[in-house]
C-alpha cells in the first residue's frame, strides 16, 4: 500500500467521480485508475463501484477510507512539521534573558513565532552577564541582555548586538515616602538613603549608582544584595531603602513609585545579542518579532 493509494480513494469518496478525482489530484485517470486496483488487490475487496453517474465506495472501502483518513491527515502534518522545522534550522530555539524584561517581551515573541513555526522555545532566566556568556559558549542561541547606554557594556567580535529599546533610569521610592512628593530627585540628598544592588558587581543599576555617588564624593549605602524582583519591591515598598531600575521593571502590586534624579543616571539599553555567524533561521524571525512587538509598545 502507498500513501498515493490512500490518497486517490479519499478523492473518490470526496468527488464521486474518476474524473473529478484525477482533475483534482492532478492524475490522468488511467493513473486513478492504476492505484485502486493495486489497492483492491492488496486488500482482495472491491473499494470502489463504477457506475454511469460516476463513482462511489463499497461498504468496505467507506470503513478502509474512514480508517486511512486520519492517518493521513497526520502524516501530513508530520511531513510539514519537518520541512517547517527544516526551515527554522532548529527543533528547540534556546534564548537567555533577564527575568523583568523577558516576563513581558517572551511570551509574546514565542507565541508569533509558533504561528510561524513549529519549532520549540526553551527559556533560560539568567541576569545579562551570564546570558552573555551562555550566548558565547553555545548554550543558547539567543538572549535578551541590558546594560547602560553611555557604556561600552558587551563587546566584542564574536556578538552581533541587535537594540530593542532604551529607557531612563530612575529611583524607585515607597509610595508613602516623604521623597514621594518630589518631581525630582538630588542624590546630594540621599547621603544617607540605603539602596538595594545587585548580586552581581557588574550590574548596570549598581554601576550607576556607583559612578554618582563617586561624583559628589559620597559614600554609597547599601541595605541588600538581591536579584528578585519581589524581594527589591517589597523592601522599597517598606520603606526600607531606595533602588535604581526603569519603568519597564515596576510591578504596579507594590505601593513603590519611580522619580527621575537631577543628576545624569543614563539609560537602559535592552538588546538582543546572538554569536556572529551562520545561525537558524528561527533566531532571525526571533530578533524580528522582538523588534516588532517592541516597536509596538513604544
Amino acid at each position: 500500500m502507498t500513501l498515493q493509494q490512500f490518497r486517490v480513494l479519499l478523492a473518490v469518496r470526496q468527488h464521486g467521480s474518476l474524473t473529478r478525482a484525477a482533475d483534482a489530484l492532478h492524475y490522468g485517470v488511467p493513473t486513478v485508475t492504476h492505484h485502486l486496483r493495486a489497492l483492491e488487490a492488496h486488500l482482495g475487496a472491491a473499494l470502489v463501484a463504477r457506475d454511469r453517474s460516476g463513482a462511489r465506495l463499497t461498504e468496505l472501502g467507506t470503513l478502509f477510507a474512514d480508517e486511512v483518513a486520519p492517518v493521513l491527515t497526520r502524516i501530513e502534518r508530520a511531513e510539514r512539521a519537518v520541512l517547517e522545522l527544516r526551515d527554522a534550522g532548529a527543533v528547540t530555539l534556546r534564548v537567555g534573558t533577564f527575568s523583568s524584561m523577558g516576563s513581558r517581551l517572551i511570551p509574546a515573541a514565542i507565541a508569533e513565532l509558533r504561528g510561524r513555526s513549529a519549532v520549540r522555545v526553551e527559556v533560560v532566566e539568567a541576569e545579562p552577564t551570564e546570558v552573555v556568556r551562555l550566548v558565547r559558549a553555545g548554550e543558547v542561541h539567543a538572549g535578551l541582555i541590558y546594560h547602560v547606554s553611555t557604556e561600552p557594556g558587551f563587546v566584542g567580535t564574536d556578538l552581533v548586538q541587535r537594540s530593542l529599546f532604551s529607557e531612563p533610569y530612575r529611583v524607585l521610592i515607597a509610595k508613602r515616602s516623604p521623597l514621594a512628593s518630589r518631581e525630582s530627585l538630588d542624590f546630594a540628598d540621599l547621603a544617607e538613603a540605603a539602596w538595594v544592588c545587585s548580586r552581581s558587581d557588574d550590574e548596570a543599576s549598581d554601576r550607576v549608582l556607583r559612578r554618582v555617588y563617586q561624583s559628589l564624593g559620597l559614600p554609597m549605602r547599601e541595605l541588600m544584595r538581591t536579584d528578585d524582583l519581589y524581594m527589591i519591591h517589597g523592601l522599597v515598598a517598606e520603606g526600607l531603602g531606595c533602588a535604581l531600575t526603569t519603568s519597564a521593571a515596576v510591578d504596579a502590586d507594590f505601593d513603590v513609585v519611580l522619580r527621575p534624579a537631577k543628576q545624569d543616571l543614563g539609560e537602559r539599553r535592552v538588546s538582543f545579542v546572538t554569536r556572529r555567524g551562520p545561525m537558524p533561521a528561527a533566531v532571525g524571525w526571533l530578533g524580528e518579532i522582538l523588534e516588532g512587538i517592541t516597536a509596538e509598545r513604544r
